[in-house]
């Protein structure tokens, strides 16, 4: 916490990349790249990001550039925001440097497509580059960037680079633990969401708080079922970014992925609920991508496979949680 400055650059202007960016603007030199010019000139003349958070002033330390080149060139960290559906192409453009310094994500989810998680994305087009790690747990981008406590888990293979980073990184609102397992963290930050949806659809119903309850503790069972599969550790899911996130994003009305749950159980459509966030919600992405991932890999995920048939094959919200309700009784681990 008591860390030299360093020079930031991260890669994504929405919600979360911006809210790091404030955060982190008080002790570090930061700039925050985003693809749209204008929407960065707007930011830098109001130190408002009007889109994604409206309601949070910038600091005026806190740099804008568009010029991706210009924002990655003298950087000593980068931190990628962009949602995970962006993460290749990023990772791609990052791949043309001859060289890159230290390199965290903060998107969860599973790739589109090809089912898979950021780390094997960066494994895939940056092998040469070991000095990665992935930023995680509990964290609504508004609480953040209005400076209320919040603790997160940054997570590496290179144990040293973990520490060194979550020192560099933490503030006084901002505590960072280090942590080896990025499978387990990266799962629990993708899954997390899906969990939320299901949530928003339970509170959606008037189920009442036995109901919620019960679906928050059997989704984080699913949740700690397929990480372990993929390689994750069971303690992971007991920790931040497993439980302490499936908490905040299950209970909490600024998450995204609650709010679509929410508005399903009211009869809205998914076309029409997305467009009116007008954020990403990782979770629709997510869930049929872990339904065919849990699938192939015979883990039984029944929370996960009701959120994508109420989401994609036109189930009824209450009918989907009547399935779950006469499901065949069974032990409980």
């Amino acid at each position: 916490m008591n860390a030299a400055p360093m020079k930031l650059s991260i890669l994504g202007a929405g919600a979360w990349g911006t809210a790091l960016a404030a955060s982190w603007a008080s002790h570090h030199d930061v700039t925050l790249w985003g693809r749209n010019a204008a929407d960065l000139d707007a930011m830098r003349e109001n130190r408002i990001n009007t889109a994604y958070l409206p309601t949070c002033t910038l600091p005026d330390a806190l740099r804008f550039n568009a010029d991706f080149d210009s924002a990655v060139a003298d950087a000593e960290l980068l931190v990628i925001a962009v949602p995970t559906g962006g993460l290749r192409a990023t990772l791609t453009a990052l791949a043309a440097r001859p060289e890159l310094p230290p390199l965290i994500w903060v998107c969860k989810g599973f790739e589109p497509g090809s089912r898979k998680l950021p780390h094997q994305l960066v494994a895939e087009l940056l092998p040469a580059h070991s000095a990665i790690g992935v930023l995680s747990g509990p964290s609504f981008a508004q609480e953040v960037a209005q400076g209320y406590p919040t603790a997160l888990t940054l997570a590496s293979h290179d144990t040293a680079l973990a520490q060194q980073l979550a020192g560099a990184l933490s503030g006084h609102r901002l505590r960072i633990y280090a942590h080896d397992d990025v499978v387990g963290v990266e799962v629990g930050g993708a899954l997390k969401n899906v969990m939320a949806i299901a949530a928003g659809i339970c509170d959606g119903l008037k189920l009442g708080h036995n109901a919620r309850a019960a679906l928050i503790t059997r989704g984080l069972t699913e949740m700690t079922r397929l990480g372990t599969r993929l390689g994750g550790r069971f303690e992971t899911f007991m920790g931040l970014s497993g439980l302490g996130d499936l908490i905040l994003t299950t209970t909490g009305d600024l998450s995204r992925n609650r709010q679509v749950g929410l508005r399903i159980a009211r009869g809205q459509s998914l076309e029409t609920i997305l467009s009116e966030l007008g954020h990403v919600a990782e979770g629709v992405t997510t869930a049929p991508e872990v339904a065919a991932l849990a699938n192939e890999l015979g883990v039984d995920m029944p929370i996960t496979r009701a959120v994508c048939q109420t989401l994609f094959e036109g189930m009824p919200a209450a009918q989907a949680v009547d399935a779950l309700l006469n499901r065949e009784i069974k032990a409980e681990f």
